[in-house]
């Protein structure tokens, strides 16, 4: 039996005079699910947040949440609570008072407040600090002041707006971990959006990819990592070398590749039928696909042997940062930077700028996408 609903919308639309900030968007929210939508800014996530908050009303389709309509229906209605960037905790009151102040403003009973505001702060790993004032907690505590004053309130769904957008990086980094885990602790559904991709992909279940008011693709963080459908999910998502050229020839699984910037690449043609020779593209691979080698004797610049690209080229640029340490290499033919993943061995720790090497990387993993002139890099396509 597939899990029940909290959130569904099907061609969702809203317009502001002439232009579509949200652009027939549909998308299903499990029962007790971490969702995200992820994308630039001004790709209309945050008015697609706004109208399932009930600020704005959709200018056309469907928003169900718990399988009734919400068109129509105000903010204070709605089975739904928001925490924004700025968390907009009332400085004057305390701790539990901040919580509070939802259930009061709602008339409920002083025992039953006291009640909710003690369960709540224990769901949120913050047991007996009730009385501290809003000045005397950290950043990360202050965020989950912000949202147990909107759980307390039993929402459907939190709408979460960049919560963690204003917190440096650290305790960033140390916020995603404890929202994944509050939000499966506690079991309320999240919709959460945001323009960073590691916070997408560390948190979520499922992530909408936006771009101009448009979902590019929707999946679980694999799905849109490994296998992203479209030019602009492969750029987005992830680290990416991005090379354009035209479609050489095709033959059985394989495409040749010839670049804008000289020299050639053989790309997996899974499907081929979607390309014409002459056809323009855009090529996608990640810096960790790629092999590095020491190279002490002249080659080729681009060999094909065996399902692979082979490469030749200087180091211009070693990027260290310990386990996430990449290094920049210039290819001898085109004088294109790619970008490559250095392996945890040590053996390239002595790695030194202008020494030759030798990058190498299966034909499949090679992603093409075909490009429209009239849009560009980051166009939506399928992959070849």
């Amino acid at each position: 039996m597939s899990q029940p609903l909290d959130l569904e919308c099907k061609d969702l639309v809203k317009m502001f005079d002439d232009f579509a900030a949200v652009d027939e968007v549909s998308l299903q929210v499990p029962q007790g699910s971490f969702f995200s939508i992820l994308g630039p800014s001004g790709c209309g996530k945050t008015t697609l947040l706004r109208m399932l908050a009930g600020f704005q009303e959709p200018t056309s389709g469907t928003l169900n949440i718990k399988g009734e309509s919400m068109l129509g229906v105000p903010p204070n209605k709605r089975p739904v609570n928001m925490v924004f960037q700025h968390l907009a905790l009332f400085p004057m009151m305390n701790v539990a008072e901040n919580i509070a102040y939802g259930l009061k403003r709602r008339k409920v009973s002083s025992s039953e407040i006291d009640r909710r505001v003690k369960d709540v702060l224990e769901r949120v790993s913050l047991p007996g600090s009730g009385s501290k004032t809003i000045d005397q907690l950290s950043g990360g505590q202050k965020q989950r002041i912000a949202i147990a004053r909107s759980l307390v309130l039993e929402p459907t769904l939190l709408l979460l707006d960049e919560p963690l957008g204003a917190l440096d990086l650290k305790l960033r980094e140390h916020m995603k971990i404890e929202l994944k885990q509050l939000q499966a602790q506690v079991g309320t559904t999240f919709v959460y959006i945001t323009h960073d991709q590691s916070e997408a992909l560390v948190m979520s279940d499922h992530v909408a990819v936006m771009d101009k008011g448009k979902f590019e693709q929707i999946g679980t963080p694999q799905d849109l990592y490994y296998h992203p459908q479209t030019a602009f999910v492969a750029g987005f998502v992830g680290e990416a070398n991005r090379w354009t050229g035209v479609v050489q020839s095709i033959s059985g699984d394989e495409a040749m590749i010839s670049l804008d910037e000289g020299g050639e690449i053989a790309a997996h043609a899974a499907n081929k039928g979607r390309f014409d020779v002459g056809a323009r593209v855009e090529l996608f691979v990640r810096p960790e696909a790629i092999t590095i080698e020491r190279s002490k004797t002249e080659a080729n610049h681009a060999r094909f042997e065996e399902g692979q690209n082979t490469f030749i080229g200087n180091v211009a640029n070693l990027l260290f940062d310990g386990a996430n340490s990449r290094v920049e290499v210039v290819d001898r033919q085109s004088e294109h930077k790619i970008l490559v993943t250095l392996p945890q061995t040590g053996a390239f720790s002595d790695l030194a700028r202008g020494e030759q090497v030798r990058l190498v990387w299966n034909i499949d993993k090679t992603r093409a996408y075909p490009r429209r002139p009239d849009i560009g890099a980051g166009t939506q396509g399928e992959a070849l």
